[in-house]
């Protein structure tokens, strides 16, 4: 057993991607023999790593401040490093240690693999190593990863995108899509589940797109059936396609796929045709709706999430009008909206038309209150639906004083539900009856109709009982089926 280097502490921000990079660079970090620092360290440990994100403007600001508050901490204690790493370190390169010359180490999105060689590489030269790749080194899935959740985990199918929307710098950071071998990602599935995992989220920047790189523009339907076929395998999820690159074989893979989840997220940005045409957007507002159709048909009970962009430069009253018509006729079961904000960097940063703050504002007001009611009355519909839950761990933030317990319905949504008599572990099955409804969440205040104990619960239940184990970083996403509890993430990156 290597002995403990030391305490290490990732903090994340941005998308799902930063998100299932952090779970890798805390088993690097570990595999190098360093522990995690105790939950609510605070920088209070030998090592502290930022993953950061560059989609919106103050991005750097908030890096920035993070890192000043470490500053002091750093100087009273000898030999804590500090590394910075993501899409922020990516596009400023030299310029963090110039700001904060205490910082350690700067990498890139392309070279996490290195971050423990960088580290050791600071302290024996004592002098700062910034090292930024422009292309992918390794498939990050072939480093270790400390997962979060014993029960659900992310599969990464891509990595890169080859779309050039205007207001969005991944590209530029990521790279060009590549994609894993079908072979490849099936194997790692296969080897989640063989742990005791449950759930899997396919994950890339533009998840329908894959096939691209391997010439099969199919690859994506194939391999959602080829996930079916899996035992033991009883949720599949995926985030995020992008509406030009969404074909009907994908429906009916979902539809035809019982362990593939009624559950869509599908980034609308805006619902005007002018403005679509502005971000770089090669669908229209009649495509949109005609996919929704499409999925509603073959998917009736299916929940459809999505992005919206309010105030991109130009935007009219009469664009923003567009966009809350296809929120009215969508039914979006929930929206992350988002006012629009300027990636330094990308086209829209500098396009005529900024629209004043005032009118982001009103806008996104009018926007978040349609999307409310909206999300109200599609949960209303839920009411009186008997739903299989699958357990989860730290959803319910007031579980305790309500004696619930929380988890995920198989089209995402949050279901509370009465802590039944017998015990139930996260990962566990329960079969509720709804009886209220909530903008934002389902409860079910009866009993529980059956409790199904399953391998994922016994993963679950292994992981916790084991002796004292660093318990990796707490993540964060939207809410789309992944590894609990999650604080939300911004936009960008994986959900454009």
């Amino acid at each position: 057993m290597v002995d403990p280097k030391g305490t290490y502490e990732v903090r994340t921000y941005g998308c799902q991607m930063n998100v299932h990079d952090s779970e890798r660079l805390s088993g690097l970090l570990e595999d190098a023999g360093y522990v995690r620092a105790p939950e609510g360290s605070d920088g209070d440990a030998d090592v502290v790593v930022f993953n950061t994100c560059a989609v919106r403007e103050n991005a750097d600001n908030k890096l920035y401040g993070n890192l000043g508050r470490l500053a002091p901490m750093k100087t009273k204690r000898p030999g804590m490093q500090i590394a910075v790493g993501g899409c922020l370190a990516q596009k400023d390169r030299d310029t963090i240690v110039k700001k904060a010359p205490w910082v350690d180490v700067v990498f890139g999105t392309h070279n996490i693999g290195k971050l423990p060689v960088l580290l050791e590489r600071a302290r024996v030269q004592e002098e700062a190593q910034i090292e930024i790749a422009e292309s992918l080194e390794a498939f990050p899935s072939t480093l270790p990863t400390r997962r979060e959740s014993a029960y659900a985990a992310w599969v990464s199918i891509s990595v890169g995108c080859n779309n050039t929307c205007t207001f969005c710098i991944v590209p530029a950071l990521r790279g060009k899509e590549e994609d894993r071998r079908p072979g490849d990602i099936l194997a790692e599935v296969e080897a989640l589940v063989a742990e005791g995992v449950s759930e899997i989220t396919l994950l890339g920047q533009n998840v329908n797109a894959y096939g691209s790189d391997l010439g099969d523009r199919e690859a994506f339907s194939k391999l959602l059936r080829a996930c079916g076929q899996i035992e033991g395998l009883e949720r599949v999820r995926f985030t995020s396609p992008h509406p030009k690159d969404f074909t009907d074989d994908v429906i009916a893979a979902m539809a035809e796929t019982p362990n593939v989840m009624p559950q869509l997220h599908m980034p609308l940005q805006s619902g005007s045709d002018p403005v679509l045409r502005a971000m770089r957007r090669s669908y229209r507002q009649e495509r949109f709706l005609g996919i929704i159709e499409k999925v509603r048909a073959a998917i009736p009970h299916a929940a459809i999430s999505t992005d919206i962009i309010v105030g991109f430069p130009g935007e009219t009253e009469e664009d923003f009008q567009q966009t809350m018509h296809v929120v009215r006729e969508a039914r979006f079961a929930s929206a992350f909206t988002f006012q629009y904000s300027k990636r330094p960097g990308t086209p829209a940063a500098e396009m005529d038309g900024q629209i004043p703050k005032e009118v982001v504002q009103d806008r996104y007001m009018r926007l978040v209150a349609l999307q409310e009611e909206i999300s109200w009355e599609e949960n209303k519909k839920q009411v009186g639906r008997t739903l299989e839950v699958m357990v989860a761990e730290g959803e319910g933030r007031k579980d305790g004083a309500t004696a619930r317990l929380s988890g995920r319905a198989p089209d995402n949504r949050l279901v509370h539900f009465t802590k039944p008599d017998e015990e139930v572990r996260p990962g566990d099955v329960v079969t509720v009856e709804i009886t209220y409804a909530a903008p934002h969440h389902l409860l079910a205040e009866g009993p529980t109709t059956a409790v199904r104990r399953t391998r994922a619960g016994d993963a679950w239940e292994k992981r916790n009982a084991a002796p004292a184990q660093p318990q990796g970083v707490m993540l964060g996403i939207p809410t789309l089926g992944v590894p609990a509890p999650l604080p939300v993430a911004t936009s960008g990156c994986a959900i454009d």
